[in-house]
């Protein structure tokens, strides 16, 4: 083979070889287009996607507003509504009236005294609740099963309450143990439930020392003060919605708590459904859960 001839050769191998090449790149360039496209489109459907969610949200917030406006506050938050200068809902244009009660059960806790009478001057009857402490509950408690003709159940519920006090109260300690009850989270800033309260009352029933039975009713307090009167057992009523860490590991975790005895021995309980802090029957299972808690090994 000629010089001539080698090099035509190589030169129609080199041309095949780059024309070769530049098919994969085409072809490669080609799907990649093709990925591309298909990411963007499924980009562009997940666009709507959440553009379908938040259109539906917007709509459902609309409507809780709605439903909100025709609800009753209750009476804490209608005085501090009215402190920041917020004019309280009329009751009597609430969804109360949809439904047309023959009678209407309110509590002290949660309605004000100008609700009840707007809605006695609308033409409705209106019984209202004053319970305080455990005697109250009962008294509620026979109050509603006389207005429901209910006598019997209400007695028998009265009459378990009872049963589960007293086996409580013949088992308790010697008031040498301390006890935090926190009704706000360390987040929205420190609350606690001092004397007048039904922790307090429960908390002496199971021979526990309440740490701030020096504050009245339900109080503000700091994490200093917290620290200071290191409590043995801690009670927390916080809310969990499945995410992030429990209100027990939350308590655990915080800064600067590490050497209060309750976290160190990890005695926190967590009674979420008002079981120590509404009148109702309710009452006796969470001082029964306390009390399992506190002497139950």
């Amino acid at each position: 083979m000629t010089r001539s001839h080698t090099l035509a050769f190589i030169s129609e191998r080199f041309l095949f070889v780059v024309a070769l090449v530049s098919a994969i790149v085409l072809i490669l360039s080609a799907g990649a287009l093709v990925t591309t496209q298909y990411r963007v489109r499924l980009l562009f459907v997940e666009i709507e996607r959440a553009n379908d969610m938040a259109r539906k949200l917007a709509d459902d917030s609309s409507q809780l507003a709605l439903d909100l406006s025709k609800a009753a506050l209750p009476a804490a938050v209608s005085r501090r509504a009215g402190e920041m200068g917020f004019i309280a809902a009329d009751v009597t244009n609430t969804v109360l009236f949809e439904v047309e009660p023959q009678v209407l059960l309110m509590s002290t806790m949660a309605q004000t005294d100008e609700q009840v009478q707007q809605l006695e001057a609308a033409g409705v009857r209106v019984v209202v609740s004053d319970a305080q402490d455990i005697e109250g509950t009962y008294t509620a408690i026979s109050m509603i099963g006389e207005l429901v003709g209910r006598q019997a159940e209400a007695a028998s519920i009265v009459e378990s309450m009872q049963k589960t006090f007293d086996e409580i109260k013949a088992n308790a300690g010697d008031g040498t143990k301390t006890v935090y009850f926190e009704v706000s989270p360390l987040q929205y800033g420190l609350w606690t439930a001092g004397s007048g309260t039904f922790m307090d009352e429960i908390a002496n029933m199971l021979g526990l020392t309440n740490c701030f039975a020096d504050v009245t009713g339900w109080g503000e307090i700091s994490e200093e003060q917290v620290l200071e009167r290191n409590p043995d057992y801690i009670v927390t009523i916080s809310m969990y919605y499945g995410e992030g860490p429990t209100p027990e590991e939350e308590i655990l975790s915080r800064t600067g708590w590490e050497n209060v005895t309750a976290v160190k021995n990890g005695k926190i309980l967590n009674l979420p459904n008002n079981e120590l802090s509404r009148p109702a029957p309710r009452l006796a299972d969470g001082a029964k859960a306390l009390y399992d808690f506190v002497y139950g090994e």
